[in-house]
């Protein structure tokens, strides 16, 4: 007789369940991301349409292979350079590590590219130029003996064609998966960087966040001249492994570029939006053309 006495009326204007849900707008999980210098929530396309930098405080994000490229590159004037051994081109297993070819196969899906280097030609403020960008996407960077071998023959090209080279470093060290076989690299690049030299011919490098390890401890530093973007991490054992051995806190800043700077281990810092018009002097001033 009473039932129902307490029952709120319904109300037509109230909406019903599950249409609140409908109606509220979808936003993608990845369409924001928040910058870790001055923690503004960030929308991503803006941060892309910004050269990867945050619009706020200028923090340089990790930038895509091709995406630095296209920054660096005059347009359409890249070309890939590729082995001419068709069976180095891409990574083996030559120490049988377990699951390697299943990791290397999920570096290739994520970064779209299959080793951990670009290397090729292009045009820098109309300058012939060779250009190698390593890849953070692909394994962390790191170096096993196609990443070897590409850059090897990269400097090689360079010096039969009297063309510098333009280096772009970002890594986490030698390719653990490849053994000694990918500690071996480091010399092989380092011999090809100095007959690049002996050639009398011009080699910079950019070293990125990270730039660690075997790349750190052969042709990064090898360069004529050393250039870093802000904030880049830039050491041979990273932070962590060394306070987990010296068993200190760290100071704010160590193997930071401004610290190298400082130092002396790197010749200037260059913000990334200034990097062409920079690369560009600093290859005239070395060339029979002069752009200032």
């Amino acid at each position: 007789m009473y039932r129902g006495l307490f029952r709120k009326p319904k109300n037509t204007l109230e909406i019903r369940d599950g249409e609140m849900e409908l109606s509220r707008p979808h936003i993608a999980d990845d369409a924001y991301m928040k910058c870790p210098d001055c923690g503004r929530t960030l929308y991503v396309q803006d941060v892309q349409d910004n050269l990867d930098l945050c619009p706020d405080c200028g923090h340089h994000f990790k930038m895509k292979v091709r995406r630095r490229v296209e920054m660096i590159a005059d347009e359409g004037t890249f070309t890939e350079l590729t082995l001419k051994s068709k069976n180095r081109a891409r990574a083996e297993n030559p120490i049988d590590f377990p699951e390697y070819e299943e990791k290397l196969a999920a570096a290739a899906r994520k970064s779209g590219e299959n080793e951990g280097v670009l290397c090729g030609t292009a045009k820098i403020g109309g300058l012939d130029t060779c250009l190698f960008v390593m890849d953070m996407d692909f394994m962390m960077g790191s170096m096993g003996t196609v990443v070897g071998e590409r850059l090897t023959g990269l400097f090689e090209y360079a010096v039969n064609r009297r063309l510098p080279v333009v280096g772009y470093t970002v890594s986490g060290g030698a390719r653990m998966q490849e053994g000694i076989l990918s500690l071996m690299q480091m010399a092989k690049v380092s011999g090809a960087v100095k007959r690049h030299s002996d050639a009398g011919l011009l080699y910079v490098v950019v070293l990125t966040d990270p730039t660690t390890g075997g790349v750190t401890a052969s042709f990064a530093m090898e360069g004529d001249v050393i250039l870093a973007e802000p904030g880049a991490l830039i050491g041979f054992a990273g932070p962590r492994v060394i306070e987990q051995t010296i068993l200190q806190k760290l100071p704010p800043g160590f193997q930071r570029a401004e610290l190298l700077l400082k130092k002396g281990f790197v010749d200037d810092i260059v913000p990334r939006k200034e990097q062409k018009h920079y690369l560009t002097n600093l290859l005239g001033l070395h060339s029979d053309r002069i752009t200032i």
